[in-house]
C-alpha cells in the first residue's frame, strides 16, 4: 500500500518533460534564441540577450523552461553548429521529442548551399524520423535579411519531404523576441500530439 500511495503521489506531482534540439549552423542565433526564451519564461530569467552578447557554443547549453496549460517542461538543448562539432548532434536525436532548426535569414550564400545540406542530412537521419520540426528564419529585424516567401522558397523541398510529418517554417528575431512565443506555443502543442510515439520523461 506505501509503495502505492507513492506511485500515486509520484505520478500526481510529476510533469512532462519533452527534450527540444536547437540546431543549425554556427551564427544561426542558437545561444541568442535560447537566452530570449529564458527571458520571457523563467521567474528570475536572465536579462533579455544584446546585440553581440553571445559567444559561439562549444559543446551545449542546457536549459529546462516550465510551460502551463497544461503544466510541461521543455528541456532545450542548444548545440554548437560549427562544422567541427555537427557529427555530435546524431547522438541525441533519440532522446529528443522536436528539432529546432534556426537559420541565420541573411546569410543568403550558406542558405542556397550549405544550410539546405545540412537540415536534409538532420531530417533525413533514421533517429529524427517522426520528430517535428520547426525551422526558424531568425534575424528578421535585420534589413539585409530574406524575406520569410523567399527561405521558404529554398527549404520547401526539404520540409515538403517530410510527408505527414509535423513541420513549419516560421520568421523570428531572437534579439528582438518577434515570433519566439509563437515559437515556443507550436512546440508545445506537437510535442504533446506526438507523445504516444514519442513519450515525455517524467520530472
Amino acid at each position: 500500500m506505501y509503495h502505492l500511495a507513492t506511485e500515486l503521489y509520484y505520478y500526481a506531482t510529476s510533469k512532462e518533460e519533452y527534450s527540444v534540439l536547437l540546431l543549425g549552423l554556427d551564427n544561426a542565433g542558437k545561444t541568442t534564441l535560447l537566452e530570449k526564451i529564458k527571458s520571457l519564461y523563467l521567474p528570475n530569467g536572465p536579462l533579455p540577450p544584446k546585440a553581440g552578447s553571445t559567444i559561439p557554443t562549444v559543446g551545449q547549453n542546457v536549459s529546462l523552461i516550465p510551460l502551463s496549460s497544461p503544466s510541461i517542461y521543455l528541456k532545450l538543448w542548444d548545440i554548437g553548429g560549427q562544422s567541427t562539432l555537427r557529427s555530435l548532434w546524431k547522438s541525441y536525436y533519440s532522446s529528443a521529442h522536436a528539432i529546432v532548426f534556426v537559420i541565420d535569414s541573411t546569410d543568403v550564400p550558406r542558405i542556397e548551399s550549405e544550410v539546405v545540406d545540412v537540415l536534409k542530412e538532420v531530417v533525413e537521419h533514421e533517429e529524427t524520423e517522426g520528430v517535428p520540426v520547426l525551422v526558424l528564419a531568425n534575424k528578421q529585424d535585420r534589413d539585409e535579411s530574406l524575406e520569410i516567401a523567399q527561405l521558404k522558397e529554398v527549404v520547401n523541398p526539404v520540409i515538403v519531404s517530410l510527408g505527414a510529418r509535423d513541420s513549419r517554417v516560421l520568421p523570428v528575431s531572437a534579439l528582438e523576441g518577434t515570433g519566439v512565443k509563437e515559437a515556443v506555443d507550436w512546440l508545445k502543442t506537437r510535442v504533446m500530439w506526438n507523445k504516444e510515439s514519442r513519450p515525455p520523461t517524467m520530472r
